[in-house]
């Protein structure tokens, strides 16, 4: 039994160094569906989010109000980058399935849909 405490032991410790050289992600992935749209309009001032791992509406309430960031490159370096973000917001959930409206401070760019989204797990509302 003393020996089986040990081997516990060990395998804690073990986690405990993996966990302090493994960064922490702090964001979770989404991907862009497209805009919000009826029969004939699209409004491409809302775009839909659909969140990995969340499959129901009652899932979604966790990511109200989060930040989202579309990370694109770009020709041009600016400060010594060439990526660019452009923020959003989860504003609401969108049908039963999962899927979220999110408004960004511009509007997304055609070329965005079906690419990924950052799903940032701040402003915490717990």
């Amino acid at each position: 039994p003393r020996l089986l405490g040990l081997r516990r032991l060990a395998s804690l410790q073990e986690m405990v160094a993996v966990a302090k050289t493994e960064q922490t992600r702090l964001w979770t992935k989404g991907a862009i569906l497209g805009y919000k749209r009826g029969k004939t309009n699209q409004y491409t001032h809302t775009s839909l989010i659909k969140i990995d791992g969340v499959n129901e509406r009652t899932a979604v309430d966790f990511y109200l109000g989060k930040r989202l960031a579309y990370i694109y490159k770009a020709k041009r370096e600016v400060d010594g980058s060439k990526f660019r973000v452009i923020w959003g917001k989860v504003c609401r959930p969108h049908g039963n399935s999962g899927v979220v409206r999110a408004k960004f401070a511009k509007n997304l760019p055609p070329k965005s849909i079906g690419g990924r989204v950052r799903v940032m797990l701040y402003p915490s509302r717990v």
